[in-house]
Order: C-alpha cells, then structure tokens, then sequence
C-alpha cells in the first residue's frame, strides 16, 4: 500500500515536470496547465482516485509556502506601498467574505450565515504563485508587482481567521462579535510575536553556534514548520507567525549566509516551492471529480450555476474594492496625493483582473472536517468544496489566460517613472569597479607593478567601466547591446566546448570524481551568472 502510493505520488512529480515544460513551450503559466492536466487525468477511466487528509493540509503544505514568500519579499517596496498592501490584504477579504456569505445564503437553498463566511473565508484570497507566474512573460511596474505579492501575505492571515472563526461558530452554534474580535487580535498578535522569537533564536544559533553552511538551508526548511506548530499549538496565528519570522530570517540573512549558502538555498527553495506549489495545483483538477460524486444534496447543474455566480461576485467586486483602494485614499488625504503618484486607471484594472484564487483557498476548503464534534457529517461540505474549485478554476484559467493580453491591450506603463532595472544594475556595477579599482592602487600598487597577473584584474576592471559607461550613454546604448549580445553567445558557446572536455576528463577517469564535480559546478556558476546577466 505504501510502495503503491509512494509511486503514485512520484508519477505525479514526473507528470508536473512535463506540463511545466509544456507551459514553457507554449508560454503559458504552469499552473493553469497543471489544473488543467490533473483534471484530464482523473476523467481517465480507472485512473486512481486521490483523497487527502483535511488535517495534514495546512501543516504540509502552508508553511513553507508562506515561508517562501515572505523570505522573498523586499522589505522595502513592502513598507513603501504597505497602505495599498493592507488595505487589499485585510479590507478586500472581509468585504469579499461579507459579499459571498449574504450572496451564498441568497441563492443557496439552507445555507446559513456561518457557512456564507465560511466560503467567503476560503475563496477570498488570491494567490501570488499564480499570479506572479502569469505574469512573467509580461512586463508590468514595481507597484503592482510590489502589492500583489505583499498582499499575499496580508489576505492569507487575514481569510484563514475569518475561516476558523467561521469554522469555529459552526460547530458550536454560537458567535459573539465581540469576543471574536478580541480573540482575532490576540491570534494575530502573539501569532506575530511566536514568529518573531522563533525567528530570533534560529538567528542567533545560525549566526554564532552552527559554523557549518551546510546547516543553513535544512534549518531554513524546518523553521516555517516550527513556527506555524508552536503558534498552532496555543491557537494563535501559526500564518502570522510563519510570515513574521520569514521576513526578519530573511532581512537578517546577510549576518549568517555566504554565497555558498545563498545559492544553495535558493536553490532548494526554488525546488520545494515548485514541488509544493506543483503539486496543489494538480491536485485541484484531480480533486474535482471526487467532490462532483459528493453533491448529494444538489445537482450538478444547480451547483455550477452557484459557483460560476459567486466566481462573477468575486471577480467584479475585486476591480472595484482594487479601484475604491486606490483612489478615495487620495481623495480624502492631501497628503496620499503628494506623496505618490496617481496610479491611473490601467495598474488598478491590471491588479484587480490579477486576482487568481489558488493553493490557499484549496488547503482551506480541503481542511474543512468531514464530521461534527458529535459525529454527524458536516453540512454543505461538497457544495462549499465544489464552488471553491469552480471559483479556483475560473479565476485560474479565465483570468490567467487573459491577463497578458489585457495588459499588452491597456499598453501598461510605469507611472512611477523610477529607474529602469538595468540602469540601475549599470549604474551600482560602475560604482563597485571604480571603488575596487581605487582598492588595487591603494593596497596591491607594489604587486601590478611586480606581478603581471595581478596587472591584469586592474586591466580587466577598467575594461569593465569603459563598457559599463558605454552603457550609460544614450549614443552606445544600441551597439553596446549587440556587443553584448555577442559576447554572451561566445560566452556560453566556450562554456559548452569547456563541458565536453570536462565529459571527456569524466570518461577516461584519470581526475577524481569529486574534482570533476567541483569544476562542473564552477560552469554551472558562471552559465548561470551570463544567463542572468
């Protein structure tokens, strides 16, 4: 049973690899094609039926995705654009989650306010891995990149706790505001403070005990999952805590990671968070039939009409709480209109149509129990379950297949007018060679005049300047380009000539293994470094 399964789930991995490659073939996000790919598969006819543990949910998968995020996360742009971030993060998701609970017990014959929140809660969020991944092949200002990311952080606090409150009142059949309130600041709180003093003392020991880079990153994979059990285990915000944490590892990193762990751990994050985030996103299209098989209680035709209604509900109200959001801050505040720049009306309608749902409204919906505390078996599970993958799958599909082809059609553009991203990465590399060059002729003056190789670093960074000021000037911008252009072809054609004979050394076998690997992973360095550059 378990070999069948282990199986089933490296098939799975396999599967994923392959759409994701299709997607970039076909330059489309891969979560759409994952959706969509897990769905065809579960239509096969005998094709394995999978069913996970609502209670194995949140702790596998939430954690580190949150992790991931905020380690990601500029500080900086966060702080800048944090009153649109907030507004979006915990304003939208209560007027949404209000919006779809008085909606959902309008038109859903039974249905209570308790369950309406209860939806509300799980489909409220949009998911940034979607959107951030739509949006790569496209070019869109800092803003709103800066917001839809932020906001990720923000709006899974804040719809996980209007989900548990919800949650909570069902099973036991009493809410009081009040005392929900109280309770929801003192979950976030101490939720933010777990995350902050779990986060301090991994620091402390990664900075003055573990003096092996090999520790760095395994501590980094365990430390989402500390945080979220410890503020868990005393019901305080284990999201809260997990993004708190994240953020202050991450903007500390510099005092405990070399470059050594720094490509290391991106690496294996790059790898987990796909695997994860893969993973979820297939199982939404498996998972669709199961819970088709489920509406006992409603028709299939019914339960569409339903969903794509609230998918409509979600859908609009987002454009115009992303518009209100933008604009009667300024209209209310002199302040606001001095210190940032109108937006327009095309980010705001990008920002808005960019509100995919995904992992977190998945997790939510598959963690909601199948049983009441007395035994009986949870109302309006399948149709909550149901609407939530019809709201994940219009959002995911619909949106993120139109989202590149509404911005190319607005003609998007940046009204912050801040420095292009590669004048900036000229203008910081001129600065760093002119002040190495000034540390050769200070401290290595006696050794260039001696030494012929230590001559030519001094060479090779004036070179760098001449070509990096060539850059910065409007005349040399275009022939700059193609010389450029031209040298990372060679480049990365020396690079390969220099593989092959490595291969060559690897076959006769008459250098070490280990010594082949290393100098395998210094052309891997340097490929990578041409790539980005």
């Amino acid at each position: 049973m378990i070999e069948s399964n282990v199986l089933l789930v490296m098939l799975l991995f396999f599967f994923m690899a392959m759409l994701f490659v299709l997607s970039q073939r076909l330059k489309i996000s891969y979560p759409i094609l994952l959706v969509v790919g897990g769905l065809l598969i579960s239509l096969i006819p005998g094709a394995p039926r999978i069913s996970l543990d609502p209670n194995i949910i949140f702790l596998v998968f939430l954690p580190p995705l949150l992790f991931e995020a905020a380690w990601y996360t500029s500080w900086d742009n966060f702080r800048k654009w944090r009153r649109s971030i907030f507004i979006m993060g915990f304003g939208l998701v209560f007027v949404t989650s209000l919006a779809v609970a008085y909606f959902s017990v309008a038109i859903i014959p039974s249905f209570t306010l308790a369950f309406g929140f209860l939806l509300g809660g799980i489909i409220s969020p949009p998911d940034a891995v979607a959107a951030t991944s739509v949006l790569k092949g496209v070019s869109i200002p800092k803003r709103g990149v800066t917001i839809l990311e932020g906001e990720s952080l923000v709006n899974d606090a804040a719809s996980l706790t209007v989900f548990r409150f919800a949650l909570g009142a069902i099973v036991s059949g009493t809410f009081v505001l009040q005392e929900a309130a109280t309770d929801f600041l003192i979950l976030a709180v101490m939720g933010v403070i777990v995350g902050l003093v779990i986060g301090h003392i991994l620091y402390i020991f990664l900075r003055y005990v573990a003096k092996s880079s090999s520790i760095t990153t395994p501590i980094t994979l365990i430390a989402p999952y500390i945080m979220y059990i410890v503020a868990e285990h005393f019901e305080w915000s284990g999201v809260l805590a997990v993004v708190s944490g994240g953020l202050f590892l991450s903007y500390r990193a510099k005092d405990y990671m070399n470059h050594h762990t720094r490509i290391q751990t991106k690496e294996v994050w790059a790898t987990v968070g796909f695997l994860l985030n893969g993973f979820v996103f297939i199982l939404i299209g498996l998972e669709l039939p199961i819970i088709v098989s489920g509406l006992e209680d409603y028709s299939i035709e019914e339960s569409i009409y339903y969903a794509l209604l609230i998918s409509v509900i979600v859908i609009v109200l987002r454009v115009l709480m992303v518009y209100l959001s933008a604009f009667v801050p300024r209209m209310l505040s002199k302040r606001i209109r001095q210190r940032e720049v109108s937006p327009g009306w095309k980010l705001p309608l990008v920002v808005g149509w960019a509100g995919m749902r995904g992992v977190v409204s998945l997790a939510s919906a598959l963690a909601i129990p199948l049983t009441l505390d007395n035994g009986a078996a949870f109302p309006h599970r399948n149709i909550i379950l149901f609407i939530t993958f019809i709201v994940i799958l219009t959002t995911l599909v619909f949106q993120g297949l139109t989202l590149p082809l509404l911005i190319r059609w607005v003609n998007l553009e940046d009204v912050d007018q801040e420095i292009p991203e590669k004048v900036q990465i000229e203008t910081i590399r001129l600065a760093l060679a002119k002040q190495a060059i000034a540390h050769l002729d200070n401290r290595y003056s006696e050794e260039m005049k001696k030494y012929e190789t230590i001559a030519r670093v001094k060479e090779q960074y004036q070179r760098s300047i001449r070509a990096t000021e060539d850059a910065l000037d409007d005349e040399s911008k275009i022939l700059l380009s193609g010389v450029r252009a031209l040298y990372k072809q060679v480049a990365l054609d020396l690079i390969q000539v220099r593989r092959q004979g490595l291969e060559a050394f690897r076959k006769d076998k008459e250098f070490d293994s280990e010594v082949i690997r290393q100098m395998e992973h210094h052309l891997d360095l340097e490929e990578s470094r041409l790539i980005q550059g």
